[in-house]
């Protein structure tokens, strides 16, 4: 029971470690803090040590993240590649919403794994519970498995997410773009004015592509590198056809218009195809809650009514 309670308390604080780091500020990094921590070092006047900024930081930043990363490089050594590649892939489509890297989302999921089964096997060992050894040991297992894939599952579901809201947001950004081009504004420009107007994942992919256009980056390469961080055939099209009217020379407002009505004829589409899936989606809770429930209602009285009848005294 020791050992037991030691390693619930080890996952534990490590699930809770992983928390902390999920819940940082995506927009502040340890160079930032630093700097921050610096500048107000700084406007107080006061002399400027590095071990005292570094103790000025919060509890989560000095000591749970670096173990959290640690951990993580030690879950990387026994990763493949690919996988470490794979994983970094759907970090960037689903925009790193908790801004974790590979190693540290593969530690999420072992920790996740590890607290799903210890949990289940403390319910079993306090609960009385007379199942044998083998299908406790089976159930555990299986609660382990899915520990580990439901970081995948979340990753996934924010993916969809994600895809759906840009899919959603193109063809109003796209008519943004088109009636900014025509006014005479650049491209450059019209996109910042999209990143203003509004403030969703589409604005926020527009305004990383200024940003990297400024530190120097081509905009046709920071157009496909985009495309590629969504994952959608819309958004691949769309910067095709962009890069494809700056190489030759065609009305940048006229592409936009174009694309526009096709996004628009797309989202079109998609919403006729959910409305046709709605359904047969509807079949699964009518057929396990509504159903019965009507037969019940319906039937009890005439049940009960047969029961009195001269047809139930023959079943007595």
């Amino acid at each position: 029971m020791i050992f037991m309670v030691v390693l619930l308390v080890i996952i534990l604080g490590g699930a809770v470690a992983l928390v902390i780091v999920g819940l940082r500020n995506p927009r502040t990094g340890e160079e930032a803090a630093l700097l921050q921590r610096l500048e107000e070092f700084t406007q107080r006047g006061e002399t400027v040590n590095l071990e005292k900024i570094e103790l000025s930081q919060p509890f989560a930043e000095r000591i749970i993240y670096p173990l959290a990363q640690k951990f993580g490089e030690i879950a990387e050594r026994f990763t493949p590649q690919n996988a470490l590649q794979s994983t970094e892939k759907k970090l960037e489509l689903a925009g790193n919403p908790a801004r974790l890297d590979a190693t540290m989302f593969l530690a999420l999921q072992f920790l996740a794994a590890l607290g799903f089964g210890a949990f289940l096997f403390v319910v079993f060992s306090f609960a009385q519970v007379k199942w044998p050894l083998g299908t406790r040991l089976l159930i555990v297992f299986l609660f382990v498995v899915l520990g580990f894939f439901f970081p995948q599952m979340w990753l996934s579901s924010k993916i969809t997410r994600r895809q759906k809201e840009v899919r959603k947001a193109m063809p109003d950004a796209l008519d943004l773009l088109t009636i900014c081009v025509e006014a005479g504004l650049g491209f450059d420009a019209a996109m910042a004015k999209v990143s203003e107007k509004w403030e969703n994942e589409l604005s926020i992919a527009f305004a990383r592509i200024i940003q990297e256009v400024q530190l120097g980056k081509l905009r046709k390469d920071a157009l496909r590198t985009m495309a590629e961080r969504m994952g959608i055939p819309e958004m691949t099209s769309f910067v095709a056809a962009v890069i494809q009217s700056e190489q030759l020379g065609v009305s940048m407002a006229k592409v936009l218009r174009i694309q526009s009505e096709q996004m628009r004829m797309k989202r079109r589409q998609l919403a006729e195809e959910e409305a046709h899936k709605a359904p047969i989606k509807m079949l699964i809770p009518m057929g396990l809650l509504i159903f019965p429930s009507l037969m019940i209602t319906l039937l009890t009285p005439a049940g009960l009514k047969l029961m009195h009848s001269a047809l139930g005294t023959m079943f007595r």
